[in-house]
């Protein structure tokens, strides 16, 4: 069975992963500084709590418009695109957030312009594709 939305369930995929590995680096920041509740007000701790909330406010927008994308249009090398550039983003993001600026500047800059490319072109497909509409059922009585 061929599958519906093979970069969206790609970048999906990898965006799991993705929160899995940050959830860990919290976990030894944790471990290691003792910190059980909240931040503790560690600077450390803080930049990568803020690094995972900054994906889980952005993760959710752009895979929901890149499904409704490859419904849209199918799969296309521009969708598989799209999911690449933002895994990549917030990878650099968060190693930006552990101090390698340049990182933080470039994952902030590609996701919001992923996030923005995606809503234009879901725009687009929305206003100037035709659509298809549900067939209308018409209840005719059987003679007999």
């Amino acid at each position: 069975m061929p599958v519906i939305l093979p970069a969206t369930l790609a970048t999906a995929a990898a965006c799991a992963v993705l929160s899995v590995w940050m959830a860990m680096r919290i976990g030894q920041i944790r471990r290691a500084r003792k910190i059980w509740m909240g931040d503790g007000g560690d600077t450390a701790m803080i930049a990568r709590m803020r690094a995972q909330a900054n994906f889980v406010e952005y993760a959710p927008f752009v895979l929901i418009l890149l499904a409704m994308l490859e419904l849209a249009k199918g799969p296309s090398l521009a969708a598989w695109g799209y999911g690449l550039v933002f895994v990549v983003a917030r990878v650099l993001h968060v190693f930006g957030m552990d101090g390698w600026k340049p990182g933080r500047m470039a994952g902030a800059i590609m996701t919001l312009l992923i996030l923005l490319l995606l809503a234009g072109e879901c725009a687009w497909v929305a206003f100037s594709t035709p659509y298809v509409t549900a067939p209308v059922i018409v209840d005719v009585p059987l003679k007999g």
